[in-house]
């Protein structure tokens, strides 16, 4: 009962202050066994996966898993909702239709990953390491701050605030100082993300909107932004050299602060 208590606190906490995750972080002990331990081992892990079903998929949710080794396991659909994955090697894994909402995985390694479909609400991923992994179609409101995407995919993601449901804070992306260079994030939504001091650099952002998105400091050399949305986007000394498709941008002329941004 009290280990229920205690993470359903944990998850509210989580819900109500992504927008705030930098000051949520700052009061809690990262090195406790809480965040830094595992109470499962890969072949405990491997055994629930084995036992899930289609109809029943292998639910992890509260589980401390960090540290572990759980790279190229197939965790497609798994439940991992509050679950507690810091430092775990995840490295090749599917996580395709994964629910990820709330948990933890502060520099977990999710080079190669496929998180197809993925639902990461409130997650906590700071300084994560996702090069080369694909997310299309995922749903991220995660706190992604100083994580690496070099050559990643968020194709048809949902990374944007939706503004009809926001009683509990601006929900959406953190991607502050990420890198993302090579992202491909065809016609994602960004609206409302925070991007500032993230490297695009060469990302395709075809038919991506970004609509109020925050992209102060962030250095988008060489990306492509044929159909891109940029209405309300704030490019305060953001660095926009040898872009492509600038001409068929959308609403650039509805950017704010343009006359701010570096050309070369």
């Amino acid at each position: 009962m009290k280990r229920t208590i205690a993470l359903t606190a944990l998850g509210l906490a989580l819900l109500a202050t992504t927008a705030r995750a930098q000051d949520m972080l700052r009061d809690l002990d990262l090195t406790s066994p809480a965040m830094v331990s595992a109470e499962m081992s890969r072949q405990e892990v491997e055994t629930m996966l084995a036992n899930a079903s289609a109809g029943t998929p292998a639910d992890f949710t509260g589980k401390r898993l960090s540290g572990l080794d759980l790279s190229g396991l197939d965790l497609t659909k798994a439940v991992l909702r509050t679950a507690r994955l810091n430092k775990t090697k995840l490295s090749g894994a599917r996580l395709d239709g994964a629910i990820l909402d709330q948990a933890w995985l502060l520099d977990a390694d999710l080079r190669g990953a496929s998180l197809k479909g993925a639902n990461l609400f409130a997650s906590q991923m700071a300084r994560a390491h996702l090069d080369g992994a694909d997310l299309t179609g995922a749903r991220i409101a995660a706190d992604l701050s100083g994580a690496s995407l070099v050559g990643a995919t968020i194709a048809d993601a949902h990374l944007g605030a939706d503004m009809r449901n926001q009683s509990m804070g601006l929900m959406r992306a953190v991607l502050r100082s990420a890198n993302l260079a090579q992202l491909n994030a065809r016609n994602a939504d960004l609206s409302r993300v925070d991007l500032e001091f993230a490297s695009l650099k060469g990302a395709d952002l075809t038919g991506a909107s970004l609509r109020n998105a925050q992209l102060g400091g962030a250095d988008l050399t060489g990306a492509t932004v044929i159909d891109t949305d940029f209405e309300g986007a704030d490019l305060t000394s953001a660095r926009l050299i040898a872009p492509i498709g600038l001409d068929r941008a959308k609403n650039f002329d509805k950017a704010k602060n343009r006359e701010r941004l570096i050309r070369q």
